[in-house]
């Protein structure tokens, strides 16, 4: 069955859907994107999506065609004409079609796109046995703090990983870690207690990050935001990764050395079932 899709204000069949071969997005990588995670045709965390939504096209300085009420009703009118019981839905919005030049055009028309996809969120099989990651440079620009399209080097090492025999990769920067391919960072050390990167410019301001933060602190596990090694990781009785479809998910091999047990570890799994739970009951 073909995907009903939303392009500037149309419904279309995906096959119908067209977009200039001079919009930016496509030029320049000049777009933003989100992912919303979808469960039972519910939105999860829709409203801090929004939020980063609207940071970024502030940073890029492209506006959204669409008010915050207008938006909400595509997300969930793209649910109802997809059936999407479980899944995601992929929005992008560039700055619009212009003749190519490096500057920013004054009177670009904003292109946005939605879609949906289909996809078993809650029953990962990976949960059961993590995933591996390998550790790779980190070579992308300084504003990671911006959800822009620009994923080329993050494709490029998700591959480099693959390479090596790992399910994803671990991005290093100056003796750091600073987060996966797409997705946050974490550790649990000997102790009980979670590490992960503090907020900045170099790392995406996760809204899974910080919901499993504020989780983890209710559960009276500690926390710290802070950057750590390579060496931390590799010695940390657990680690996991955070992001919108994934939720909480084990990392189980770094650089093909089993973390703790080399088994999810409990808090993991632990914070995994209390996300959920607790998102599903918040879910719109």
């Amino acid at each position: 069955m073909s995907r009903t899709v939303y392009l500037n204000g149309e419904w279309l069949a995906e096959a119908e859907a067209k977009v200039s071969i001079f919009d930016r997005g496509f030029l320049f990588a000049d777009a933003i994107y989100e992912v919303t995670g979808v469960i039972g045709g519910k939105l999860l965390e829709y409203s801090g999506h929004s939020a980063r939504l609207k940071r970024s096209m502030a940073e890029l300085g492209i506006d959204c065609p669409l008010t915050d009420e207008e938006l909400l009703a595509v997300h969930r009118e793209i649910v109802r004409r997809n059936d999407l019981n479980e899944g995601l839905i992929y929005l992008q919005i560039s700055r619009g079609a212009a003749d190519r030049d490096f500057a920013f055009p004054v009177d670009a028309k904003p292109t946005l796109v939605l879609f949906t996809q289909a996809k078993a969120v809650l029953d990962n099989p990976k949960v059961t046995t993590g995933i591996s990651v390998a550790l790779v440079p980190d070579q992308r620009w300084g504003r990671r703090d911006i959800k822009t399209v620009q994923l080329l080097y993050p494709s490029m090492a998700k591959m480099k990983a693959s390479e090596m025999g790992a399910d994803d990769a671990w991005l290093v920067e100056d003796g750091f870690v600073t987060e996966a391919s797409s997705a946050t960072s974490h550790i649990i050390t000997a102790d009980g207690k979670l590490v992960t990167r503090g907020l900045s410019n170099a790392i995406l301001h996760g809204i899974t990050r910080l919901s499993v933060l504020d989780i983890a602190r209710q559960a009276g596990i500690e926390v710290e935001e802070r950057a750590f090694t390579p060496e931390e990781a590799k010695q940390a009785a657990e680690a996991f990764i955070t992001s919108a479809t994934n939720f909480v998910l084990p990392v189980t091999r770094i650089d093909g050395q089993p973390v703790g047990t080399g088994e999810p570890g409990p808090l993991t799994l632990k914070l995994r079932r209390l996300y959920i739970e607790a998102k599903l009951a918040s879910a719109i």
